[in-house]
Formats: structure tokens, sequence, C-alpha cells
């Protein structure tokens, strides 16, 4: 399996270089090996079909032998986001349910649910036919899980139904890193500096935002009644709505969309990484750097209110949820910061987990993506797998997002009761977005179409008949839209399930042989140098698009 791993080791790397700026004629020479790397691999996984085949399957080996238990501690989770006022008061936990494959194993599979202030040791549940717990609770308890598995079901046949019209809004001559959704307009950025703007029934670009010297990194939306407030001070209609841009060029830019132009402009001294709107009390913009720099600026005066040195690597990802405020980094730490609505210092540290509590520490290099929901931080950072990080205990469990370890997580992002994960294989190039239910996160469906392009971003919303409309961003720009499943058009996406994904469904936090790599691109055939080293003391792999990130702040 050496040389099997060592070619793994060249497509990831390869990848990565693709979407970088510019490229050295070496560089330009290990990509032009794509074809041929992915045709040897192929040819060597075929010699070893049969039970040795199986090693390049996530959970596989030893590990898989064993139960699957999910030891997180307990909390209270709402099947909604919660208000801002009750966001601190906690969430209650699921009871994960696993459906067995005929093709694996049957796994056990626990979340005890609690409430209390102590923490309590969770116990194994035996998972029946039906995927209900039948350890030995009491009647209401297994009354009150029939209806919830009906549920699931009928969901689950929903999604295997599901109907999609793909449309690509082409305007963008490099890479899309970043995608918000605006009512029925679709707001992109990318590393050609520019943001548009593109009204999505007619999928036309409707404005080109050039302001800009450096790659566009990060985009949020401030809710209305905000926009309101800004819109009334610079004399506009009390309907327009802004979107904030960062860059690489160190200013974040406030655009006005009904006008197409820039009414404010902030200069962070950092270029910027990423960025989000905290809607309490005036508002606030809270932006990372580079240089993992956490800053809060005032939506009332646009002053700096706080700047923070939060993080080791660069801020990748920055999200709020009421008035907590999510960080991740490249190094693979998350911080949790609570709003207290100050003029000064507004953000108070609640907690922060390094890499080697989330499973990336080790190094720089890598992009973290996260999207938090109550007590919970769901992390991808360019692995086979998601990772749910309790943040108030430091606790973690994994959910695989793709089969095999050649799978590539770029993207995680929440939707109503879904959670989707972008989803892309090195070995073969093909892309998909896993579906999962939300709160018990149990692998629903996954959605692919014809030369899928990896997805590197992500937005959804909801049209006034609940259908859903997605975009998403890389290579490509792409919008979804949900067909009624009843009509006579035919879909551009494939729906189809992973039965091994039923079977891998949460995962206790023991780290496998394949989670962790060295990021040197060896380009040695001698086959006594075959194998990959694993790097046991975290090292960190140039995991997403890490290459992106360092590369476009050039």
């Amino acid at each position: 399996m050496g040389e099997v791993r060592k070619l793994q080791k060249k497509l990831r790397q390869i990848e990565n270089l693709e979407i970088k700026i510019s490229l050295s004629p070496e560089e330009r020479f290990k990509i032009s090996r794509k074809a041929e790397l992915r045709s040897r691999l192929a040819e060597i996984q075929l010699q070893l079909s049969g039970p040795q085949q199986t090693l390049g399957i996530v959970g596989d080996g030893k590990k898989e032998k064993m139960k699957r238990q999910v030891e997180d501690a307990p909390g209270a989770l709402p099947s909604q986001t919660p208000p801002a006022s009750k966001i601190l008061k906690g969430e209650e936990e699921f009871k994960a349910q696993a459906t067995p494959s005929p093709a694996a194993r049957r796994t056990e599979t626990v979340v005890e649910a609690a409430m209390g202030r102590e923490q309590e040791k969770t116990k194994p549940a035996k998972v029946s036919d039906q995927g209900q717990d039948v350890s030995g609770g009491c009647p209401d308890e297994e009354q009150q899980l029939q209806p919830e598995e009906a549920e699931f079901t009928a969901l689950k046949a929903s999604w295997e139904k599901v109907k999609f019209r793909l449309r690509l809004l082409e305007g963008h001559n490099d890479i899309v890193t970043c995608v918000v959704a605006v009512d029925n307009l679709v707001v992109s950025g990318s590393r050609d500096t520019t943001v548009k703007v593109w009204h999505v029934p007619t999928a036309t670009e409707q404005r080109n935002l050039g302001g800009h010297t450096g790659g566009v990194t990060c985009l949020c939306a401030p809710p209305p009644e905000y926009c309101r407030r800004l819109a009334w001070s610079l004399s506009l209609s009390d309907k327009e709505r802004f979107i904030l841009s960062g860059s690489a060029d160190c200013y974040v830019k406030i655009w006005a969309l009904s006008i197409g132009q820039c009414v404010k402009s902030i200069y962070t001294f950092n270029a910027v990484t990423a960025l989000c709107f905290v809607p309490e009390g005036d508002g606030y913009i809270i932006t990372g750097s580079d240089g993992g720099k956490v800053q809060a600026w005032s939506w009332h005066t646009f002053e700096n209110c706080q700047s923070i040195n939060a993080h080791q690597e660069a801020v990748t990802s920055i999200q709020s949820q009421g008035p907590l405020v999510f960080s991740g980094s490249a190094e693979g730490g998350v911080s949790v910061w609570e709003n207290r609505c100050s003029d000064r210092d507004p953000l108070r540290l609640l907690h922060h987990w390094s890499g080697q509590v989330t499973g990336r520490g080790g190094g720089p290099g890598g992009r973290l993506t996260l999207s938090p929901r109550g007590d919970r931080v769901f992390l991808a950072f360019g692995q086979a797998w998601l990772k749910i990080l309790h943040w108030r205990t430091g606790t973690t469990s994994r959910l695989t997002n793709h089969s095999s370890i050649t799978g590539v997580t770029d993207c995680v992002h929440q939707t109503g009761g879904l959670l989707i994960g972008s989803c892309y294989d090195l070995a073969n190039g093909e892309s998909a977005l896993n579906l999962f239910s939300l709160p018990q996160c149990r692998y629903l469906a996954s959605l692919t179409w014809p030369d899928a392009p990896r997805i590197l971003c992500f937005a959804a919303w909801a049209t006034g008949s609940g259908d859903h409309r997605w975009v998403t961003g890389g290579r490509t720009l792409t919008v979804w839209e949900q067909l009624p499943s009843s009509g006579r058009q035919r879909g551009d996406v494939t729906v189809k399930r992973d039965s091994r994904l039923d079977s891998c469904m949460l995962e206790s936090e023991g780290e496998t042989e394949d989670d962790e790599e060295t990021d040197d691109y060896e380009d040695d055939d001698d086959d006594n140098n075959n194998e990959v080293t694993d790097s046991r003391s975290g090292g960190a792999e140039d995991g997403g698009f890490g290459a992106w990130l360092r590369c476009v702040l050039q």
C-alpha cells in the first residue's frame, strides 16, 4: 500500500498547486503528470481488488472492528437556531441512530441525551435493523423514537427523488472564493479582484463591482434593519441592501447594491482573510487577517473597537451566531467570543481550542471553515470527514463525508434542517455535495452531476414556496434551482446514496492511520522510498485550498 499512499499524496499536492495564482515551470510539470498518476493509482487499486482494497476506505482496518461511540459532553440543541438571548444557555444532545448497510458490519453508535451541570459518560446503545434504540429503554422512549425514525425515512425518500436545474454564471476569470445570497441576487467574490452581482431568475450579471486591488477573500450581508440605518445616513432608499467584501489589499469595502457603488472603505492594515457581521447593539464588523489577528469595527462609526492577536496563523473563517463569534485559523485553532456590545473591546474570549483538539494541529498552511450550531461547531479542513467540536467542553467527534481517504472536504454549510458538506475525490476528480439531517447528522443522499468541479464555497436560501436555491463557487459559479418532483422536466443533478456513509455515521475521536500526512511533494519513484511517513506529532497537510490562501495574499 506504500505506492498507493504516495500517489494519493502527490495528487493531493497537485490539486492544491492547480489553484495557485502563478506557477513555476517545475510546478507546471508536476501538474502535467496528474492524468498519469491517476491512471497509475487506478491500475494499482484494481490489482488490489478484494480484501486489501478496503484499506482505502475511511474507518476500515482494526479500528473498524471496535464499537463506535461518541463520547461527547451533554448539552441542549434546539431544532432551529435559537434567539440571540438564548444561545448561551446550551443545547440538548441528540440520539444518533445508524442505519446498517448490507455491505458493512453492524455498528453500535450512541449519544446519550442528558441535562444538568455534571457530565455523564455515554453508554453504548444497540442499534436494531430498523435503526432504533433497543438497549432496554422504557416503552415511552421507544414510542417516541418510532415517529422520529418514520420522519427520517420520509425525509430520506424525498431527497432521493429531488431534482435540481443547474445554471452557470459566467463572468469571473479566476477562482470564485466566496458567495452570498441576498433576495433574488447572488454576490460573488473572486481572486480576479472583482465582486459581481447576479440576477438569479435570469442568470445574468447585474453589476461588476471593481475597486479592490487584491483578490477578494470573503463576503457578508448585514441584516435589513442594519442596512436601513446606514441607508438613512447616506440618504438612500430604506430598501437599500449592502454587501461587505474583504480583500488581500487590506480593505473592507461596503457596497450599495442598487447603485453599484462603494459607500465606505475601511483600511485594516492587514490582508483580510475572513469577516462576518454581528447583529447586536449598533452592529459590528468582525474581520480576520492573514497574521491571525481578529478585529472589531463599529457599524455606527466604522472605527476600530478592538484588535486581538487571536491565532498563530491566518484566520480562514469567521461566523456569528447571535452574540457569539466563532473564528477558525489555518493551524486548526477555534476561538469562541462573546460580543458585549461595548464601544471598546466588545469581544470577550469564552473558549479557545487548539489544533491538537480539533485534529488539525502541527503546522500552518491549511484552510479551516466552520459552521456553528448551538454548542456544536462543524469543521471542514480538507479531509475526508467533518469534525464536530463541542466548544464548551472541547470534546470532538467525526462525521464521515467521503468513503475514501482520497476525499477532500472544502466547505460545510447549514440551511434549514440540512447539513451540507462538499466532497471532492483527488483520485478521480469527481465532486459532490453530501446531505445530512440535523440535528442527528444522519446521512441522506449525495448530489453530483457530469464534470462537476471542486466546490470551494457555498450559499443557500429558500424561495417563497419553500424550494431550495443554492449557489456553489470554485472554478465555476453555479446556481441550483429545485424543480417540482412531480413535473416532467428532468433535473441536471444525479442523486445517489453511498451505503458506506450509512455505516460510518459518527465516529469516536481516535486517529486513524490516515489522519495526518506530511506536506512535502516527493517525486522519487524509487520503490524503496514509496512509504509515506505518518506524522504522528500532528503535522498538518495542505488540505482544502491552503495553497490558495498563501498565494492570494502575495
